[in-house]
């Protein structure tokens, strides 16, 4: 970055920056961020009749569209600089640009702080770098979220490096495989890596003139008195393939013969996947509004990774030993469920074998509250005491530790930590969306926003808990590190701000091969393409067509002039993050839009006074006043009913009938499930620029991106889509059966299942032979959470129970 201010400090250009950062003091904005300095930029441009590749060509160009925030300071102007993808530099020009500086991350952070007043000397630094140092790490931004690929390639070039340490270490690791109590792979005949080596090849030998189908149970005494206990496969022909693996893998350590290998070990049986706040049940009470997603994604996650694991240990030979999966869904139980089996204490989740749904109550403090849901943002208080319960009630339904502990969400990944620490556990971290990223200014106006959103105690957990994580999986690669044009919501806590509580200057090791991009999948049973018509329910779809086009109810608004128009159809919670009143707003000032479609809304909920809290009141009524200001209520059919998840998936397939499209408008979205299922089912799909959108679609010339701040060039992109299909009729079919295709061969949870495992399992060996920092690393967390997420949870606690005395 360095050469490119001199080019500008030292050209022409020099006079363009300096009336540029006039103007931005001109505005009396003293924090800026990107887009609000490319459109000065662009005024700028405009103004003083700059040529059109000035904007972007000319090198003070290129510098601020690499500049993400501007702080205009005592004269200084602090720009913010991300030249690359993960990589922040802080540059600080003075008033007649006669010098530029390079600044350290603490200078800014001081700055910031003063800018709102709140600056306060020898203020608590976070820095999590030096656990990092010593530890592998990636170089090429570009392989971020690829930590699996890493780590095999770093272990097949020690193993070529130092083969009979790793030899040892291999062995070591292998022998410690056991299920209650029964050792598993290698019997205590063998004793030494040297000797294991040798013995596999005699197994080998002894395998090559066996039946390929013979049982394991027909063989498994000579592979005993070899030293080989069950475990390796459960044909003679599995169990040679296994140690051939192996074998290769000691010869000629290759990434692919080591993933290969690993995927057969049998080490995983017994999994705990934690989503505490969600009001978790299944079908009729899957999750509040705030965490319908959520819930939805562990339910088939558990199915899934059941399905997996019970698929593993029979291929393995264990299932003849009565061996068997053990999946756990920890939540909380609530004794005020309003009739619904959130008041139980273990429910078994449908269609599966040995997965159930553990409910353990929050401890009492105040009945009034810890008998009740508890929203996501008030729940920090009770999570210490509910690890506590909870460990117990796990260990009591396992009758030994798990080994495996996947969190959800900021609240289940600071208990998963707080357990996996306890019981020495492999942690994996789900995060979803983090908070910190969707609220601008979070962090830096805390102070503001603490008695609604609790954020220093989030924010301190996210902290905690992802830095805590052996491993951490995202369902996109912008959900770490972003885009070039923005930061990722894991990048958006390397450093910053929390004024008068603590400054983190780094928060996170981004090039760490903890990360690993393991997208979601779909639930095929009730998310299909339309087209499967053997698979559809006639009387239900009539019902829901009825719902979605005619019918007169409480809970539906409009009344459709002509219910034949091409339906545009969105599906989404009632929040100003999801923005379906900004859709609305698209849809209302596009007259050609209005002309040739209907506008159907799928919510759940349809007035004001339905709300669980004031914000989704506001959103309510905003929706209510734009329909209202563009006279929509022939153009739209708003629901505002809790449709089941089977009716959902038939409402895709019912708008796909009608060659419908469907639009994902939120202003961000870490992911978006329901693109998912709106793409499998064969509608063709718009969806938000912001976010993981842009890596499920993946569209050419971004045709189906779409700017939700930009309601006429969404407007202009639907009816562009809109005379394609009338210009060749083939065109809808075309894209339906491209969407449908992309998600059922990239999305899918038996991928996900079999990934998530494997990486369970390298992580626990690479923990296992590279520890030793990883303690040092768990006090760091412990601290953070005794002297700083305690006392901020009991300020919380403070203050539920002094609004209910």
């Amino acid at each position: 970055m360095n050469e490119l201010l001199q080019a500008v400090l030292n050209s022409d250009e020099k006079s363009a920056l300096q009336q540029l950062i006039v103007l931005l003091i001109a505005s009396g904005k003293q924090y800026l961020l990107r887009n609000e300095i490319l459109q000065f930029f662009a005024d700028y441009c405009n103004n003083y009749q700059k040529p059109a590749y000035f904007y972007y060509s000319s090198s003070v160009g290129k510098l601020i569209h690499y500049t993400h925030e501007i702080i205009l300071s005592e004269g200084d102007a602090w720009f913010v600089i991300r030249p690359k993808i993960a990589s922040q530099e802080v540059w600080r020009l003075n008033a007649d640009l006669s010098k530029c500086e390079l600044m350290s991350l603490q200078a800014f952070l001081d700055v910031s702080d003063r800018l709102i007043n709140r600056y306060q000397p020898h203020i608590l630094e976070i820095d999590l770098a030096p656990f990092y140092q010593d530890s592998p790490s990636i170089d090429d931004p570009r392989n971020i979220g690829q930590g699996l690929a890493f780590l095999n390639h770093y272990l097949c070039n020690q193993l070529l490096n130092d083969p009979q340490h790793w030899l040892e270490l291999l062995f070591q690791a292998l022998r410690r495989v056991q299920y209650d109590g029964k050792q598993l792979l290698i019997g205590d005949r063998i004793s030494s890596g040297r000797q294991f080596a040798t013995q596999i090849k005699a197994a080998i030998k002894f395998l090559s003139n066996r039946p390929a189908n013979e049982p394991f149970e027909k063989f498994h005494f000579h592979l005993q008195d070899l030293g080989l206990e069950p475990g390796w496969g459960n044909t003679a022909v599995r169990v040679s393939e296994t140690l051939s693996l192996l074998d290769r893998l000691l010869d000629s350590p290759q990434p692919a013969i080591l993933e290969a290998f690993v995927a057969r070990v049998p080490a995983v049986f017994r999994v705990v996947l934690i989503s505490i706040h969600g009001w978790v049940g299944q079908e009729d009470v899957m999750g509040r509004d705030e965490t319908l997603g959520q819930v939805a994604y562990v339910l088939e996650q558990a199915r899934s990774l059941e399905n997996e694991l019970r698929e593993e240990i029979t291929l393995a030979g264990l299932d003849v030993l009565g061996i068997q999966p053990h999946v756990v869904i920890l939540t909380r139980l609530i004794p005020n469920c309003e009739g619904t089996s959130c008041g139980l204490r273990l429910e078994k989740v449908e269609d599966t074998e040995n997965a159930w749904i553990l409910r353990v109550p929050f401890a009492e403090f105040n009945p009034e509250i810890t008998n009740n849901w508890i929203s996501k943002f008030e729940i920090w208080p009770y999570l210490e005491s509910f690890t506590n319960d909870a460990e117990k009630e796990l260990l009591a339904v396992f009758k030994c530790r798990p080994n495996l502990i996947i969190g959800n969400y900021s609240d289940g990944n600071l208990v998963a930590s707080l357990l996996s620490n306890r019981l020495k556990v492999t942690q994996c971290n789900i995060a979803h969306s983090l908070e910190k990223p969707k609220y601008l200014f979070s962090n830096l106006y805390w102070h503001n926003l603490e008695e609604q959103y609790h954020f220093s105690a989030q924010f301190t957990a996210d902290l905690i808990s992802m830095n805590a994580a052996d491993f951490i999986i995202t369902s996109s690669y912008q959900e770490i590190v972003g885009t070039p044009e923005g930061l990722g919501q894991y990048e958006s806590y390397k450093f910053f701000t929390m004024p008068q509580l603590y400054h983190v200057v780094d928060g996170i090791d981004l090039f760490s091969p903890k990360f690993n991009l393991v997208p979601p999948g779909v639930n095929q049973k009730i998310f299909f393409p339309y087209t499967q018509k053997e698979d559809r329910d006639f009387h239900q779809g009539k019902q829901i067509n009825d719902l979605l086009f005619h019918c007169q109810d409480q809970q539906i608004l409009g009344k459709l002039a002509d219910s034949n128009k091409r339906p545009i159809f969105a599906v989404a919670t009632l929040s100003s993050i999801k923005n379906l009143a900004g859709l609305a707003e698209c849809f209302g000032q596009s007259q050609e839009l209005r002309q040739r479609c209907n506008l159907i809304l799928l919510t759940s909920k349809l007035h004001p006074i339905e709300a669980t809290n004031p914000a989704e009141a506001k959103e309510i009524q905003r929706l209510h006043d734009i329909i209202n200001q563009y006279h929509l209520h022939n153009h739209i059919r708003w629901l505002g009913m809790r449709l089941a998840s089977g009716e959902i998936g038939e409402a895709y397939r019912l708008i796909a009938d009608r060659q419908g499209i469907y639009i994902h408008f939120a202003l961000f979205e870490s992911f978006g499930r329901s693109i998912l299922e709106a793409m499998i089912s064969g509608l063709p799909t718009f969806a938000t620029q912001f976010g993981g959108a842009l890596e499920i679609i993946e569209s050419k010339e971004d045709s189906f991106i779409i700017n939700p701040t930009d309601l006429a060039g969404t407007a202009k992109k639907i009816l562009h889509f809109l005379d394609e299909c009338e210009n060749y009729p083939h065109h809808w079919s075309e894209i339906s059966e491209w969407m449908s295709q992309r998600i059922l061969n990239k999305y899918n949870w038996s991928s996900h299942s079999s990934q998530l495992l494997l990486l369970a399992k390298m992580f626990s060996f690479w923990n296992f032979v590279a520890p030793e920092n990883n303690v040092a690393r768990d006090r760091y967390m412990e601290s953070l959470f005794h002297l700083i997420f305690k006392p901020r949870a009991e300020t919380i606690l403070e203050q539920h129970l002094h609004k209910h005395n």
